[in-house]
């Protein structure tokens, strides 16, 4: 292929890029390199990053640390099957990860993905029961307005209205829901917050393996915060009625609510807990689902005495030496103190959008700052407009919304939430 930009002509014509047809009419920006938080495209433009490349990129580009651990993993080995064979980089990040989660979970099973995470949660609840001589446990029950996934089991406990996979709503398992929670983060959940959940277990627990939720923030489905009292509800129901809690913390791990992990708001842990995203600092592709040795025993004892799940790359030891690198570098940084920063830029800066007539809301949690507005954007108008304000936000629906990456300084925050401000003012979206 040429030097020039012909290739960016050959992505149109033959890539597929996410939520995206091929030879779409949708602007694509060509990037070349980054660094710290700045992504430098083709034509020689620098943008500020705001969305942490989809949350994951919490220490910024091209950190020397995170690339210190890959290359020297890389020296050494950067691959092997992890059937029948084991690697220190896979078992010293388990063990990181039990250190640092919430109590009882005690086991790790690394996945690609986060909605491979998210599988081998449901799969693992599935077959607990089954090992419980409760097969008939295999229903899921969820809030409206939550995302957890593009593959099958994960796309069924999204929205099954408002989401982004009613096409395959005739196909896909049929699971339990009920409304999201009304009250809001910081709030209490007035009379009884979580009645509708309670009415759906009562009536269907005996069928239901699990509840599985989003901790106080719903992300790609809304992006909404609610109340820790009722997430601590939930809890309280699932183990009244018998059923297990799978809480994904894929996109609110790792700090980005204030808490290392948003469970931690409602002081609760999960029986099952998934994790991804910004796990390696956005360096490599891996999630994990992590489990109470309840679950892990009932499964490994039962018939047939192992997990069904195996992905190829499983605890590919690159992904594991970045993890472990990254989880390193945000323990020893003053993190809470950077995500309380940023909330108070991310208020201050933001606050100016809810006199504008086209948002309906501006809400704050940690390092996640939301402009919802009153109509749908339009993405062939608004993409362009904030590249050319110098910075990279990525809309989606009627959200406009900042997860920047932890690092990011107060000038380069100003420039993201000023910039929000005059694209939402004066861009036709």
């Amino acid at each position: 292929m040429s030097e020039n930009l012909d290739w960016i002509d050959f992505d149109n014509q033959h890539v597929w890029h996410p939520y995206s047809a091929v030879g779409s009419d949708l602007p694509v920006f060509p990037v070349v390199s980054a660094d710290g938080v700045r992504l430098r495209l083709a034509d020689g433009r620098e943008l500020i990053d705001g969305m942490s490349s989809w949350w994951c990129a919490i220490h910024g580009y091209n950190h020397p640390e995170l690339k210190r651990a890959i290359q020297q993993q890389l020296d050494t080995m950067p691959h092997v099957m992890f059937g029948g064979l084991t690697h220190q980089p896979a078992v010293a990040l388990a063990e990181k990860l039990i250190e640092i989660t919430p109590g009882p979970l005690q086991t790790v099973f690394f996945a690609d993905s986060g909605s491979v995470a998210v599988e081998v949660a449901m799969k693992m609840a599935i077959q607990y029961w089954r090992d419980k001589a409760l097969p008939e446990k295999q229903r899921f029950l969820t809030i409206r307005r939550g995302y957890h996934g593009d593959t099958f089991g994960a796309m069924s406990v999204c929205d099954p209205d408002t989401g982004m996979h009613t096409l395959f709503s005739g196909i896909l398992p049929q699971q339990l829901f009920v409304d999201a929670p009304r009250c809001y983060f910081g709030h209490p959940c007035k009379g009884d917050g979580a009645k509708a959940l309670r009415k759906k277990l009562r009536k269907h627990h005996s069928h239901i393996a699990a509840v599985i939720l989003e901790p106080i923030v719903q992300g790609a489905g809304g992006m909404r915060f609610y109340s820790s009292e009722y997430l601590k509800e939930v809890r309280s129901l699932c183990d009244q009625y018998g059923v297990l809690l799978i809480l994904d913390e894929i996109a609110t791990g790792f700090g980005r609510t204030g808490k290392l992990f948003a469970c931690e708001h409602a002081k609760i842990a999960a029986d099952i807990m998934c994790v991804g995203k910004s796990l390696t600092g956005g360096t490599m592709s891996l999630a994990a689902t992590l489990t109470t040795e309840e679950v892990s025993k009932t499964i490994s004892q039962g018939d047939p005495g192992l997990f069904m799940h195996g992905p190829t790359f499983m605890a590919n030891p690159l992904a594991c030496s970045a993890a472990l690198a990254s989880l390193n570098l945000l323990l020893d940084s003053p993190w809470q103190e950077r995500i309380k920063h940023i909330e108070t830029g991310l208020q201050q800066g933001l606050a100016p959008c809810r006199e504008l007539p086209q948002v309906n809301e501006v809400r704050v949690l940690g390092a996640i700052g939301v402009v919802e507005m009153k109509k749908p954007v339009d993405m062939n108008q608004v993409q362009p407009c904030f590249v050319d304000a110098g910075v990279w936000v990525r809309p989606f629906g009627k959200l406009v919304y900042l997860m920047p990456p932890y690092i990011i300084d107060q000038n380069d925050l100003n420039t993201l939430t000023s910039a929000v401000f005059k694209v939402v003012e004066k861009c036709p979206i």
